[in-house]
């Protein structure tokens, strides 16, 4: 499916990066375990058309688990055998930075339906589409939960298009806010 001299040329790319990577990481600038990730699968999955939609290293039982989430950049579903691919791609990049001390499952996959805005170029990517947002404490109406289109995030300030009218929500009130895009799924 994707073009291996392409990987190839790539790959070569990626050793020189690693070299100045393991520079900065031994002067101690370099970041976490998923800022490292980013940076180092990102433009593997630009080369893709693919897009990063998050990193999270998280420890279920005894095991720790890499996910990267992806998403598509035309906009078209997203498929196993694309994240398939892709596994492919980034694995020999991860093996060979080796960003991560302990032993891990690599999972990469689809941030999914319902998926969670945590950054703000997931905001500007679902940009008039419906979405809800919960607040950690209700409001003066006792409501929690509230939903629309998605007008703008300006700084730590979003704002959704309600049947009343534009709502405006500061990020430090809200607990989560998630795309709206599988309600029609069972009418």
């Amino acid at each position: 499916m994707y073009d291996s001299k392409l990987m190839k040329e790539w790959a070569a790319e990626v050793r020189s990066f690693l070299f100045v990577w393991r520079f900065l990481m031994a002067k101690g600038k370099g970041g976490g375990t998923v800022g490292t990730v980013e940076a180092l699968v990102t433009p593997v999955l630009e080369q893709l058309g693919m897009r990063l939609w998050d990193v999270r290293f998280e420890k279920e039982g005894p095991d720790w688990y890499l996910r990267v989430l992806i998403d598509k950049t035309d906009g078209t579903t997203m498929d196993t055998d694309t994240c398939a691919d892709v596994s492919h791609a980034l694995d020999p990049i991860l093996d060979e930075a080796d960003p991560i001390e302990q032993s891990y499952y690599l999972e990469v996959g689809s941030p999914g339906l319902g998926r969670k805005l945590t950054r703000p170029e997931h905001y500007e990517a679902v940009r008039g589409q419906k979405v809800s947002v919960r607040l950690y404490r209700a409001n003066e109406n006792g409501v929690k939960e509230f939903s629309g289109l998605l007008t703008s995030r300006e700084g730590n300030t979003i704002t959704l298009e309600g049947p009343a009218g534009p709502m405006q929500f500061e990020l430090s009130a809200v607990s989560t806010v998630r795309l709206c895009d599988d309600e029609d799924l069972f009418d």
